[in-house]
């Protein structure tokens, strides 16, 4: 990694060097970006196709639930190790991957192009999120009709971020989590209170590594939409940046302060990356557990406009008809929480395609600003758009978990490629991480594999 000589004003803006904390409370000071995205990825893939799995196969494929949770991890940690290290964004380290493809000002990477493609079923994805929301507006409401509760919801988002501001948007979600996390804990330990309890027969049958072709589609797109999905991934990235982690490390110089405030705001970001597994653990198997204890055992399967009635099952059959106003606040700021991150994620990454296009300057950073608002002032409404056009966030929501699933090979070889021709030897990724990473690429050209057989052909 040569020395930065015009360095990026969004990933390094002057004078933003600084030592990295020197113990655990201090470091908590500079945790943020894990709640963010803590609060994306706890939402459809939770709430929805977790639940949706569970109802459809009982305790069967824990394990497969556990995998989908953990095992995408590493590709966060390390990609945000480059990032944070490098000061490219993203879309930058993207467009440096091999293979260029013609553009509209000159040589594009191709996993560029595959990024543009994916904002399709991300867009279908956050329209199905927004969707589950407003059901969960009408189970408090049900006079209200539901496009109308939708198109409240959108129209709150976009006021909320139309200051584009990381701050504020760390504090709200930080409320969110917090709430549903605990709703989601407390609902599930009330859970073993009746007849739908889960004993340990049930555990070790979910760990028995059985699979059922018959929900495939399912099962695929839990896996690519639970835990961090590749656009979480590649969102969390901003979020380093925009708490100010690669500003803090400073532009590289190769001199000894340089790795030494490399090392101590890696610590940082390790610390962030496993707060947010341990919250979204804490918030997707309670979901599980309740798809594939009620729902399973009394034979329903949520589709449609009924998505959130059926889930909100989970909650009256096991604790009583007041429950549903517990379930329905709790899917309402998990759902919510992942339409704002959802579209605030997405607005990051608008200016830096038209940077990697040619069409934009990466030193205009006041120009970036005003994409980043723009996107989330219009967005909301596209995702209104369509779910009034499908109507169904079971569907929507597993289109996007699909092609997620198909870009997430492409992030971790990726990384594994940069981190090795870019990074000094001295701040790369020790042999356990690497060979999880490795591990992670293979089983992940697997899981796009079968995406394409079952999906696709």
């Amino acid at each position: 990694m040569a020395p930065a000589d015009n360095p990026d004003p969004y990933t390094h803006p002057a004078d933003g060097v600084q030592a990295p904390p020197s113990g655990w409370w201090e470091t908590l000071k500079y945790l943020g970006p894990g709640v963010i995205i803590s609060a994306t990825v706890v939402g459809s893939g939770e709430i929805i196709l977790t639940a949706s799995l569970g109802a459809a196969v009982g305790y069967s494929m824990l394990w497969w639930v556990l995998l989908s949770c953990w095992s995408k991890s590493i590709l966060q940690a390390e990609l945000a190790r480059y990032v944070v290290l490098s000061g490219d964004t993203y879309l930058r380290a993207l467009n440096r991957a091999p293979g260029k493809l013609p553009g509209p000002r000159g040589p594009v990477s191709w996993p560029l192009f595959m990024g543009l493609i994916a904002f399709v079923p991300g867009i279908t994805g956050l329209g199905g999120i927004i969707g589950g929301a407003g059901q969960a507006v009408v189970l408090l409401f049900p006079d209200m009709p539901v496009l109308w509760a939708v198109a409240l919801l959108a129209l709150v988002v976009a006021a909320l971020l139309a200051t584009g501001g990381y701050a504020r948007l760390e504090k709200i979600m930080l409320v969110l989590v917090v709430t549903f996390t605990l709703l989601t804990l407390t609902s599930a330990g009330l859970m073993q209170t009746t007849v739908y309890a889960t004993d340990w027969s049930d555990v070790l049958a979910g760990l028995q590594l059985d699979f059922s072709t018959e929900v495939a589609v399912l099962a695929l797109a839990a896996y690519g939409y639970t835990g961090v999905n590749a656009s979480e991934v590649s969102a969390y990235t901003y979020w380093c940046v925009e708490k100010g982690y690669p500003a803090r490390i400073g532009p590289f110089d190769d001199s000894p302060a340089w790795y030494a405030r490399a090392a101590g705001w890696l610590r940082v970001l390790r610390t962030d990356v496993w707060m947010a597994l341990v919250i979204l653990t804490l918030a997707t198997l309670p979901f599980f557990v309740l798809g594939a204890g009620v729902l399973h055992a009394t034979g329903q399967q949520p589709s449609g406009h009924d998505t959130l009635i059926a889930l909100s099952q989970m909650f009256t059959l096991t604790l009583g008809e007041w429950s549903l106003w517990v379930f329905a606040i709790g899917a309402f700021c998990i759902l919510f929480s992942s339409s704002i991150a959802g579209v605030a994620g997405g607005a990051r990454f608008i200016p830096d395609y038209l940077i990697e296009l040619g069409f934009l300057s990466r030193q205009k950073l006041a120009v970036r600003h005003s994409i980043i608002r723009g996107y989330g002032i219009l967005v909301p409404f596209l995702g209104l758009a369509l779910y009034a056009g499908f109507q169904r966030p079971v569907l929507m929501v597993t289109v996007a978990g699909s092609f997620a699933a198909i870009m997430l090979p492409v992030q971790s070889g990726l990384t594994l490629y940069l981190q090795a021709t870019r990074l000094p030897i001295a701040v790369q990724p020790g042999p356990l991480a690497r060979w999880l990473l490795r591990a992670t690429f293979v089983f992940q050209v697997g899981m796009a594999g079968a995406v394409l057989y079952f999906v696709v052909l």
